[in-house]
């Protein structure tokens, strides 16, 4: 279009030269995302602040929403047939006795190798001191009575240490007791009810934005529940399948030791491999290294099972997080939040990605039918 004064050219400034085309508009986008971030990042470290102070009603919510997903699908499957609230007491009971049979079997385990476990461990400690007296380490004759020597000293030296520890260890059971106890009380209602209770949060905000949150809402119930029965459906098969390989070379106590990997395999990527290596450790002591060697082997192929197979199958559609990714949230949750952190890290990062996923498609969508509305096009 040409003015009174010649051509108009848009986007430009006046008194701008011709290198300045363009440059002001972009360090201006660049200067609003920059404060928008610096705003998120307040606001994240805020959130820390607080979780940090009200970490015992934080952990208690995480765990209830775990007992949640794993106790829908038999509620939901129950509630054809009964009222929804006896079909939630009967998987919730049904749930604690089968925790409580575990416990129980575990208990009993360890109850009749207790008397045999001493001297299969003095039987294993002494074979490898034989055999690492031999070719080809020719360790120093003694090596191992000197170290449970200088072991047994250090504990005695350091033990008022070790006796404080324990105390303030028994108020962390004490906390964590009350926390599983609101975990369950909190999971009750939302198995019940959980629908209810979402729909009436977002019915409190402004209509413009009530349906934005339902979207997000679902897309993070979807991925959580997806993730949290993923992730015990491939701890309980690695679980049985490590109980299965100590069961058959014969090393003791395989049945904790198979419920310790179940428990150590919920936090990705570290949990198992620590596990691994206190049933290795089990062995090496009570059987000697050729069985430890053995199981140990045996113990890696199933890990390559678990990583190779069935993580990606089981976890694939549940979470579209990179290795490398899902490695990072493990260690930065670990580093914030110790275990509890390096437990929660890679949920949290899977629902917020899914979320973001969401809503920036479904922008997308909106914005594709928009303008093909305005081009007279359907849906």
């Amino acid at each position: 279009m040409r003015g009174p004064r010649g051509p108009v050219v848009r986007g430009v400034r006046p008194g701008a030269g011709p290198g300045q085309v363009g440059k002001g508009s972009g360090l201006e986008r660049a200067a609003a995302r920059a404060w928008r971030l610096l705003v998120l990042a307040a606001a994240g470290y805020a959130g820390y602040l607080l979780v940090g102070k009200l970490l015992l009603p934080v952990v208690a919510v995480f765990v209830a929403l775990v007992i949640t997903a794993v106790l829908r699908p038999p509620v939901d499957l129950l509630s054809r047939r009964m009222p929804r609230a006896l079909a939630v007491l009967l998987t919730l009971l049904g749930g604690l006795a089968l925790i409580a049979g575990l416990g129980l079997l575990v208990a009993m385990v360890v109850r009749a190798q207790a008397g045999q476990l001493g001297g299969q461990v003095r039987d294993g400690v002494d074979r490898l001191e034989h055999w690492l007296e031999g070719p080809p380490l020719h360790a120093r004759t003694g090596t191992l009575s000197d170290l449970r020597q200088r072991l047994g000293d250090l504990l005695s030296t350091h033990r008022q240490a070790v006796l404080s520890t324990a105390v303030t260890s028994a108020g962390w059971v004490v906390e964590a007791a009350a926390a599983l106890a609101l975990a369950v009380f909190c999971a009750v209602f939302l198995t019940h009810s959980g629908e209810r209770m979402w729909h009436w949060a977002t019915d409190l905000m402004p209509a413009r934005n009530a349906a934005v949150w339902q979207r997000a809402g679902h897309a993070a119930w979807r991925t959580f529940a997806g993730y949290t029965r993923g992730l015990f459906l491939v701890a309980g098969t690695n679980a049985v399948l490590v109980g299965v390989v100590l069961a058959v070379l014969g090393v003791p106590l395989a049945v904790p030791l198979a419920g310790l990997e179940f428990l150590a395999a919920l936090i990705p990527l570290v949990g198992s491999p620590i596990a691994l290596a206190v049933a290795s450790l089990v062995a090496l002591a009570t059987r000697g290294p050729v069985t430890a060697l053995l199981g140990l082997a045996l113990i890696v192929l199933i890990g390559q099972l678990e990583g190779h197979v069935l993580h990606p199958l089981v976890m694939g559609w549940a979470v579209r997080l990179h290795p490398v990714a899902v490695a990072l949230a493990v260690a930065v949750g670990g580093t914030l939040g110790g275990i509890v952190g390096a437990a929660v890290a890679v949920p949290v990062l899977s629902v917020g990605w899914a979320v973001f996923r969401e809503l920036h498609e479904g922008d997308g969508r909106d914005d594709a039918g928009a303008r093909g509305a305005g081009r007279g096009g359907g849906p």
